[in-house]
């Protein structure tokens, strides 16, 4: 199987909202009870401000939409379009971390390197833009991925606003001294 990524157009949307349902659905099922995820809809989903901005990005296995994250230079951390208290104040990278955003992985394609894939195609580029320190809202069901990737929590919190509190953690990543290498196009993984 071939996986690779690509940034992500406005074209993309119509597939890009049922995968992310999906993933919201299904991938947290272990982790959150039934009320948590309704409520978390309230609090995750995609920021097409990404796409505009040219910091999004799908992954493909074999040309079908396997995934989509991306990262940001603007100070909102977390939330969809639908979302209260966005903030599009631009970062600096010299002080400011920049933000990983809206990561998914359709459930059909979970564990197979999917958000591997994008998470290290959002680290190059933001390292590519001078940013030395990553930071990142994460869901339970992937802390696991950002814990491997070398993220850190630095809080515990909850956001109840969808009614019921979602808990949610506040996690880091600093580039300096490493050196971020994008991933290969076309590259296989199992």
């Amino acid at each position: 199987m071939t996986l690779t990524s690509r940034p992500a157009t406005r074209a993309d949307l119509p597939a890009l909202r049922p995968l992310i349902d999906a993933a919201i659905a299904r991938l947290q099922r272990d982790f959150l009870d039934p009320d948590q995820i309704a409520s978390s809809r309230a609090i995750m989903g995609l920021d097409t401000q990404l796409i505009d901005d040219g910091t999004y990005f799908v992954a493909e296995m074999d040309g079908v939409l396997a995934g989509c994250g991306g990262w940001s230079r603007r100070a909102t951390l977390y939330g969809g379009d639908h979302s209260t208290g966005r903030d599009p104040a631009r970062l600096d990278p010299a002080r400011d971390p920049a933000k990983i955003r809206a990561m998914y992985t359709h459930p059909a394609y979970a564990r197979r390197g999917v958000g591997r894939l994008i998470l290290a195609t959002c680290e190059a580029a933001a390292a590519a833009e001078g940013f030395t320190v990553l930071e990142l809202m994460g869901t339970l069901s992937g802390r696991p991925l950002y814990e491997a990737a070398g993220y850190r929590v630095v809080e515990h919190l909850t956001d109840a606003a969808g009614g019921v509190p979602v808990p949610l953690v506040r996690m880091r990543k600093e580039l300096a001294g490493s050196v971020v290498i994008p991933p290969r196009q076309g590259a296989g993984h199992d």
